[in-house]
């Protein structure tokens, strides 16, 4: 590859007089051809047009010690060396004029002269890859005279080994830091994880978090919060609300704010959430509750930074990050019509689908002893299992009758009942043993959907809309001539055993008849039954 070097003519290091005298002073720009071990194919020379004899004078003696060196000359105009946003003006439309071609050429930008302004505008367009390639930095040796010395600075951090090593250190660090400290071995968790501190650091899109309740969501988005401050990437604060509690007006006031008198009972001015977050972080939770009216509001907040508060006819500003979390489908409620598909493909950039604890058992145990420190922290003591009941409650909770249906939230209500309980600080096998009744209890009376749940399950299912007009005796009737039509193979079947009593006073038996015309009533027959309760 032929070498190409970008460099700013400068007016006092590289001027040194028009005589012959000046071949006896180091002069940066030359000095980058004056080692044998550096070869230069092509230097693209920027200069001040109140220099252009100097430029003249620079381009002949190159050209004398370096004939075979093309030289590609660049004029500049800004009126102050000194001046960041007319210098950084003029060196970036260089930058995207010049065909840099780095397939054929590998670059050096030379930051040796110039003004320290000029020298950070370089150092800038070469960092964000305007100009594509290394630094180069030329200095004198002792007594200014020579070719001097050369170093090559590559800005690709990541070849160095000590800052290398720093950088892994510092991304084990943050890694851990999100994760609470917590050893967890589950592969995917950790790889979402650092995958999610590379995002934290590097971007303030924004974030979604999907999982079901209780997998750390919560948690997770103040970490990235806590982080985000640590590297003073933000500096508001973390405003966090569960969109599951808006509704109405309310919905729209607690997000946007409102202004005085727009609403009754709105008897002053709300700031909103999104004006607390300015400069901040926003964590909306459940965001899939949103009504479609916030959605739309929300979305035009993230993506201008603007929206207009209830009852306002003047438009607010705030520059916030979003973090949002959901445990529902969000493409489901699209297709439902219940969530905006725009606000989904903004939100969805960075995604993470969180995994449940059942999921990820084997971070069970690093789990159990975080929850453990945090309960001695807070209570000033140390508590901790005796041998049998650790062994007991493990048992347990890796067994298939553990459904840690809250996930973590089970966990932590698990760990903290048996902490508060435990005398001296140690939790024995008759805690445990109570502990293990109570989760299974619990999660027993949550998995029985009551009467009127699965009643009007079943009745939607069927009769749509319409079963909202049937009485609840009705609904109740019906839900149990359905389910004998279930465990029936023919209609006649399901009429003998609904009909068992009356049928034996009965010269002529019609079952089906009478079964029938029962559900006629409701628009249903036996064959739709079976049909629709199939799929």
């Amino acid at each position: 590859m032929k070498q190409v070097v970008v460099g700013i003519l400068g007016s006092r290091l590289d001027h040194t007089g028009l005589g012959k005298k000046r071949w006896n002073r180091w002069r940066p720009t030359l000095s980058i051809f004056q080692h044998d071990d550096f070869k230069v194919d092509q230097l693209i020379l920027i200069y001040h047009f109140e220099e252009k004899a100097l430029a003249q004078l620079t381009i002949q003696d190159i050209q004398l010690i370096s004939p075979a060196t093309k030289i590609t000359p660049y004029q500049v105009d800004y009126e102050n060396p000194w001046d960041f946003e007319q210098v950084y003006a003029a060196l970036f439309d260089i930058a995207i004029s010049h065909p840099f071609n780095t397939e054929k050429n590998q670059y050096f930008v030379h930051i040796t002269t110039g003004t320290h302004v000029i020298q950070i505008c370089l150092y800038l367009l070469t960092e964000a890859h305007f100009f594509p390639g290394k630094l180069l930095q030329t200095m004198p040796v002792k007594g200014g005279k020579g070719e001097g010395r050369y170093q090559i600075i590559d800005l690709d951090l990541s070849c160095y080994d000590q800052i290398a090593s720093r950088f892994k250190y510092q991304t084990r660090q943050d890694i851990s830091y999100l994760k609470s400290g917590i050893d967890t071995r589950n592969m995917a968790f950790n790889q979402l994880i650092q995958e999610l501190e590379q995002v934290s650091v590097c971007s303030t899109e924004p974030i979604l978090l999907t999982g079901a309740t209780g997998v750390g969501k919560s948690r997770l988005a103040r970490r990235i919060y806590e982080l985000k401050r640590q590297r003073n990437q933000i500096q508001g604060a973390l405003i966090q609300i569960n969109c599951a509690t808006l509704r109405g007006d309310n919905a729209m006031s607690s997000l946007f704010g409102h202004c005085k008198g727009a609403f009754t009972g709105a008897l002053k001015e709300r700031t909103g959430l999104l004006r607390m977050a300015d400069g901040g972080l926003l964590f909306l939770d459940e965001i899939g509750e949103l009504g479609l009216d916030e959605q739309a509001m929300l979305l035009r907040a993230i993506e201008e930074k603007t929206f207009m508060p209830f009852g306002s006819d003047q438009e607010t500003h705030s520059d916030f990050q979003l973090i949002a979390g959901t445990n529902r489908n969000l493409f489901k409620q699209v297709q439902k019509g219940l969530f905006r598909a725009d606000l989904l493909a903004r939100i969805n950039l960075w995604s993470y689908e969180m995994p449940s604890l059942k999921n990820r058992i084997e971070d069970l145990k690093p789990n159990i002893e975080y929850e453990l420190i945090q309960y001695t922290r807070k209570a000033g003591h140390k508590i901790s299992f005796n041998k049998d009941a650790r062994a007991l409650y493990l048992q347990f909770a890796y067994s298939e009758k553990a459904l840690w249906k809250a996930n973590f939230r089970d966990l932590h209500s698990s760990i903290t009942r048996m902490a508060t309980l435990a005398e001296g600080g140690r939790i024995n096998e008759r805690l445990v043993k109570h502990e293990i009744q109570r989760l299974l209890n619990d999660w027993q009376i949550a998995q029985k959907p009551n009467i009127e749940q699965k009643t009007t399950v079943l009745l939607n299912a069927l009769l749509g809309e319409k079963s909202q007009t049937l009485d609840l005796f009705d609904q109740l009737q019906l839900v149990q001539i359905i389910q004998i039509c279930q465990t029936s193979s023919t209609l006649a079947e399901a009429g003998r055993k609904l009909f068992n009593i009356s049928r034996i006073a009965k010269k002529n038996c019609n079952d089906s008849h009478r079964l029938r015309q029962y559900l006629k009533k409701f628009d249903l027959d036996f064959a739709m039954i079976k049909t629709l309760l199939k799929k």
